[in-house]
């Protein structure tokens, strides 16, 4: 089981943290209050601040709740969730290869490697570096 001090490890984010970034950015972009939208959901303020803080995994009648509290529909909420998994992915260089590239020619430039990809390209260019050994 993976807990808490694992987290920086992790190369890919959890959803339930995802889920709660887009839940928590829609609420603040709408100038609601965390009380507001945890009473029209008729979930407690305190477990939907845990849903937003990725503490909590979210069932998906919560899900159905607040996304209605917040005037969402469930694919909106989905597809900001995939944008922003897109968003995290980063270029990986792997470390073996770095060293490998020192020993043959010190002065060469280092070629980049995009993490794999999952279903259809974005366009974007990453600019995050993640060493990995």
């Amino acid at each position: 089981m993976i807990g808490p001090e694992d987290r920086e490890a992790r190369s890919i984010p959890l959803l339930r943290t995802v889920l709660g970034e887009v839940l928590r950015r829609t609420r603040r972009e709408q100038g609601r209050t965390l009380a507001d939208v945890a009473s029209d959901a008729k979930v407690s303020m305190p477990y939907l601040s845990e849903v937003e803080r990725g503490r909590k995994e979210a069932s998906s009648e919560v899900l159905a709740a607040v996304c209605e509290a917040l005037g969402l529909e469930l694919s909106d909420l989905l597809g900001a969730v995939r944008h922003d998994l897109d968003e995290h992915r980063a270029t990986v260089i792997r470390l073996d290869a770095v060293r490998a590239l020192r020993r043959r020619d010190p002065v060469r430039p280092l070629q980049a490697t995009r993490a794999p990809r999952r279903g259809p390209s974005s366009g974007r260019n990453g600019d995050v570096l993640l060493l990995a050994a």
